[in-house]
Formats: C-alpha cells, structure tokens, sequence
C-alpha cells in the first residue's frame, strides 16, 4: 500500500471515529447492515437516517435492532 493510500485510510479511520465519539452515526455502514441482515428493509435517504438517529438519540427512544 502506497503512502497516499495509507494516509486516506488513515483520515477515513478518523473521521469515522470523531463521528463515534460526538454521536454521529456511520450511514454507509448502516446501509451495508440493512443489506446484510434486514434486505427486506428500504433503505432510507441519509437526511431520512440523521433524522431517525437524532430523533432516536435525543428522546430516549430507540434502540438497536441486533
């Protein structure tokens, strides 16, 4: 792996990781679970899937599925 590809996998890391730690949750990664494990599921739009988080995050509803 070159320099450059190491270092935006590093960013990738990172910015993921940030995003974690302030409550943002990782869309792509949400998508690829619905597509693993619910692919009956629609998949939402991002602003659909930040609402639903935010909503789920802030007034103490929610949880995770699995």
């Amino acid at each position: 792996m070159n320099l450059q590809a190491r270092l935006q996998s590093v960013r990738k890391w990172a910015v993921q990781t940030a995003r974690l730690c302030c409550g943002i949750p990782d869309y792509d990664a949400y998508v690829r679970h619905l597509r693993e494990h619910h692919p009956e599921r629609r998949v939402p739009s991002y602003a659909e899937f930040f609402r639903e988080r935010q909503e789920a995050r802030y007034k103490g509803g929610g949880g995770r599925c699995c």
